[in-house]
């Protein structure tokens, strides 16, 4: 009986390391795929990023060369500028409609299901097929918005996409409200999440629906808010399809971002390194952005 201890133990071990093995089978396809697909082209743009591919035949090792002439470019920075003018904006516009959407969709009515419903709705449309549709809308001449302004306030209507001012301000309601119903739903969770009976205690307390949510709602909230505030800062640095389809960066690079720079640079000038260069950058300053995010978070972040 002293013998069969450590035979069993052999054989429990080698059956281990057989189901170690078969599992690591298994995930080997995903690995592979992975490696292939997603690190292997990591790590060609890196490369990429220090050469001038795409400027001839021949392909010359520059080393920083395309990082200091995009930091002596007056173009990277306008569009630079353009990016974070975007991101500034829009972000804090659709965080408080998305929240007021949610408190508004968080009431037990009647047919509340059938309004959020109607809300969410633009998020799973297109974005080509939302700018294509606020393209026609935002139409100087021929525009619903336009028409309005002119029959309501007997005003010309400002040139929208097609003025240095207002484009820009285009671009960023198209964003605020496709994403708004999206957003939205992930606050609303957010909000079914708190604990009611810290709400009915409050009222009980006297607290008015201010007092309520300031020290009640919001502090539950945090910990969505900070999603959906990393979502919508690594989206807005994103931003390429209604730029193409709006305005291709225009007027004036007016509307000329990130993303929509690289699109230009790779495959309109096949500049490919500096494409790739501007990629990293924008990578860098995302990755930047989100870590401060996380690093704060501690103080206006509360978790139950």
């Amino acid at each position: 009986m002293q013998r069969a201890g450590p035979l069993a133990s052999s054989v429990a071990g080698r059956r281990r390391l057989r189901e170690t093995l078969e599992g690591q089978a298994f995930l080997l396809p995903t690995i592979f795929g992975l490696a292939l697909f997603w690190l292997g082209p990591v790590v060609a743009s890196v490369l990429i990023s220090f050469t001038d591919w795409g400027n001839g035949q021949h392909v010359s090792w520059l080393g920083l060369a395309n990082y200091r002439a995009l930091y002596t470019s007056p173009l990277f920075w306008k569009v630079f500028a353009n990016t974070w003018y975007y991101t500034l904006v829009s972000v804090p516009a659709g965080m408080l409609l998305s929240l007021g959407l949610a408190l508004l969709a968080n009431q037990k009515l009647r047919g509340i299901g059938l309004f959020r419903a109607i809300y969410f709705f633009p998020s799973i449309i297109s974005m080509t097929a939302v700018a294509l549709m606020w393209s026609f809308l935002f139409n100087p001449d021929l525009g619903f918005i336009n028409y309005v302004i002119r029959r309501v306030f007997h005003v010309p209507g400002p040139e929208w996409v097609n003025s240095i001012q207002w484009a820009m301000p285009a671009l960023i309601f198209v964003g605020v409200w496709k994403w708004a119903g999206y957003n939205m739903v992930i606050f609303l969770a957010g909000l079914q999440s708190i604990d009611r009976s810290l709400q009915e205690a409050a009222a009980m307390d006297g607290a008015n629906s201010w007092q309520r949510f300031r020290h009640v709602t919001w502090p539950g909230l945090t910990p969505t808010t900070l999603f959906v505030l990393v979502i919508m800062l690594i989206g807005s640095f994103q931003v390429f399809e209604q730029t193409y389809v709006m305005t291709e960066g225009g007027p004036a690079y007016a509307t000329l971002t990130m993303s929509y720079y690289i699109y230009l640079d790779a495959f309109q000038y096949f500049h490919m390194g500096q494409a790739a260069a501007l990629a990293y950058v924008l990578f860098a300053v995302a990755c930047i952005v989100t870590a401060l995010q996380f690093g704060v978070q501690r103080r206006w972040v509360f978790y139950q």
